[in-house]
């Protein structure tokens, strides 16, 4: 069933104009696919330059194995195109390398001429991307957020919240404590988990009477959790 559209080619060592052509477009077209896919899970929070880079990847690695095809240097050539993935110039998640991976795989795919099977892999795994997507359970790390809170100095941090946090919270652990402000303020850090996230106003409502309306940030913390 599935059979490389190569396989005259390296008998005869010749490369046809049709068969570079159908490898190429087919490597282009699932780029785009795993791209679309890609771009669905994460509900359009990416830029327009990862985006190009997975529809670009498959047809770059297919046509660098295309040419080394039944050559020695083919192990070199494809571990050189996997080891991109190293030098990505900022820090990645889980899904991003997956996908850069997922579109490499693609294009070697292709590069062999295993187009039937390359789409069927292509359609598989995005189904399963967008199955993991569209599930609604969440991780421990996804049910956390940080929270930051500035107090003045006089106020004894290692007890003066514990009453709100018995009130709204499920857990809550002190992870960092520094001064700011020439040391006339405490800016302590905590990682949390509410007991109903809907309370998440009311419960900073009463930290800014405790803390005397000074600065109170709460944030995500399973993104940074995440990054590779």
């Amino acid at each position: 069933m599935f059979e490389s559209i190569l396989k005259t080619a390296t008998d005869s060592g010749s490369l046809s104009l049709c068969m570079a052509g159908a490898c190429a477009v087919t490597a282009l077209v699932l780029g785009c696919i795993i791209a679309g896919a890609y771009y669905f899970s994460v509900k359009g929070q990416t830029g327009k330059g990862f985006l190009g880079t997975l529809v670009l990847t498959p047809v770059l690695v297919q046509t660098i194995v295309m040419l080394v095809n039944g050559s020695l240097g083919a192990g070199v050539a494809v571990l050189g195109a996997f080891s991109l993935v190293r030098f990505r110039s900022i820090p990645g998640n889980g899904r991003d390398i997956s996908s850069i991976f997922f579109s490499m795989v693609i294009g070697l795919v292709c590069g062999m001429g295993y187009l039937t099977y390359a789409a069927a892999m292509t359609a598989f795994i995005c189904f399963m991307m967008l199955l993991i997507h569209c599930t609604t359970w969440k991780t421990k790390g996804e049910r956390s957020k940080s929270l930051r809170i500035t107090i003045h100095e006089d106020l004894d941090y290692t007890e003066v919240f514990d009453d709100i946090f018995e009130k709204y919270l499920k857990s809550w652990e002190k992870v960092l404590v520094k001064t700011v402000n020439m040391g006339s303020m405490y800016q302590i850090s905590y990682q949390i988990e509410f007991k109903d996230w809907k309370e998440e106003k009311a419960f900073i409502d009463e930290l800014r009477c405790r803390n005397g309306n000074l600065s109170i940030q709460c944030s995500s913390l399973a993104e940074n959790q995440e990054q590779l």
